[in-house]
């Protein structure tokens, strides 16, 4: 009951915020039983105070493009919870950056990062501006104007920022550069810096590769091999490629990825010549998959524009890995029926709540985004100890430490997700094992 209300409170109070409120009733939905069964918590009224944000920062960016033309932006950040380490938490550049979808991510943030057991709370950052088509001058530029707003909220032991989607090495280059000229310090404030200046090795690999060793966790508990499985990726940015390339080198087989025109479909699975042109494509061109058919006309591929693949793929495994609610309740039973039996998410929240209730009730492995892709912010956390520690870890030292904490991650699942019927429910189990670890914290701390 106490959920129930907390959410028509919520609901009542930010009507206008459709993805934060999904993703609120995901969560509450799932913890109801161990909420209820702890009185504290709900002395504290914990559950309303874990789900509103401790702060929200609004502001105008302004700044110059290449004509002189003076533009406008929102600028945002979302500090939703740091009670057991300080906000932690990516920045997203894109046009359909809001408020609601920031919450969310937020939200979201504060689960994945307990997850991961490392000392890192949840917060969210963005804006509506879109680096797509625009100069570097121009997004220095705009990173610039961005950080002269932000910068005094943030801080390597108050909040530490990331990437996300379009923002990339390059804008974390920027904003870090001009943070460090503002704050007149040079500390560990950014993650997913260069390697040059305090960046870890294996960061832009971690969220694809983290997902890859999630899923090859829950596959062990069917005793299922990857090799040979055809998987099905969306998305065609940092974590798709490097899950497809993960995958790839692990023996699977990629079927599809996409990007915001449509999908590049392969029936039997791209060749590794394909998947390496995808990426420097995509990484460093910024082209689109259509181009593809061009470098390979005869390479039995298909190019769908405007469509999502999963209605046009046969996959063993579908990993989501592009957006938020990409993946819906059609979707899904599409991929039931061409015999898809793994759903590993590579994105925050890539399905919707009737694609996820579809897979449960199929009782197939499915591992939700705040489990399946903490890779990312856990190798943000091992490159936060490096910078602290004023050390550089190998790659094999930090890959290493990736693959045992997503191990643990889905141990947890597994210890709290574990039902009756001996079925494994990654979202509780996920929900529940975020949720205790921040809970204990908020409790033992008092009212704040």
């Amino acid at each position: 009951m106490k959920a129930k209300q907390v959410l028509e409170e919520l609901k009542n109070r930010f009507p206008h915020e459709p993805e934060y409120l999904q993703a609120v009733e995901e969560v509450i939905g799932s913890i109801e039983e161990v909420y209820d069964s702890n009185p504290a918590f709900d002395r504290y009224n914990l559950l309303e105070r874990l789900c509103i944000p401790d702060r929200i920062f609004a502001f105008r960016v302004s700044w110059v493009d290449d004509s002189g033309k003076v533009r406008n932006n929102m600028g945002y950040r979302v500090q939703h919870n740091n009670a057991i380490g300080p906000y932690k938490g990516g920045i997203r550049f894109h046009s359909s950056v809001n408020l609601s979808i920031l919450k969310f991510l937020a939200f979201e943030q504060t689960f994945k990062n307990s997850l991961t057991t490392l000392a890192m709370g949840g917060a969210k950052g963005g804006s509506d501006f879109s680096p797509r088509g625009k100069s570097d001058t121009e997004i220095m530029r705009f990173c610039q104007a961005f950080i002269a707003e932000l910068w005094r909220q943030i801080g390597p032991d108050t909040d530490v920022p990331a990437g996300d989607i379009g923002v990339s090495g390059r804008e974390v280059g920027y904003m870090f550069g001009y943070y460090k000229k503002m704050a007149r310090e040079f500390t560990g404030t950014f993650t997913g810096k260069g390697i040059d200046f305090g960046g870890s090795l294996i960061r832009p690999e971690a969220t694809g590769y983290g997902n890859c060793y999630f899923l090859l966790n829950m596959l062990a508990t069917r005793g299922i091999d990857i090799k040979g499985k055809y998987i099905a990726v969306s998305g065609s940015g940092n974590v798709a490629t490097y899950t497809a390339l993960k995958a790839s080198a692990l023996g699977a087989k990629i079927v599809s990825m996409s990007d915001s025109s449509g999908s590049l479909i392969a029936p039997e699975g791209f060749t590794q010549e394909q998947l390496d042109y995808i990426f420097e494509l995509k990484t460093y061109y910024r082209g689109r998959l259509y181009e593809v058919l061009d470098k390979y006309p005869d390479g039995g591929l298909e190019y769908l524009a405007g469509e999502r693949p999963w209605r046009h793929v046969k996959c063993d495994i579908a990993m989501p890995s592009a957006t938020q609610n990409e993946l819906d309740g059609d979707d899904a039973r599409a991929l039931l029926a061409a015999g898809c039996f793994a759903v590993s998410e590579g994105a925050n929240m890539p399905s919707t709540p009737e694609a996820v209730k579809e897979f449960i009730n199929a009782g197939i492995l499915y591992a939700p985004g705040k489990a399946a892709n903490a890779g990312g912010v856990a190798v943000s956390g091992l490159e936060m100890a490096q910078n602290s520690q004023k050390l550089n870890w190998t790659a094999e030292e930090v890959d290493n430490r990736l693959r045992g904490i997503m191990a643990d991650i889905h141990a947890r699942c597994v210890e709290y997700g574990r039902q009756p019927d001996g079925y494994i429910n990654y979202v509780k189990g996920a929900n529940i094992a975020g949720f205790m670890k921040v809970a204990r914290a908020m409790t033992a701390q008092g009212v704040l």
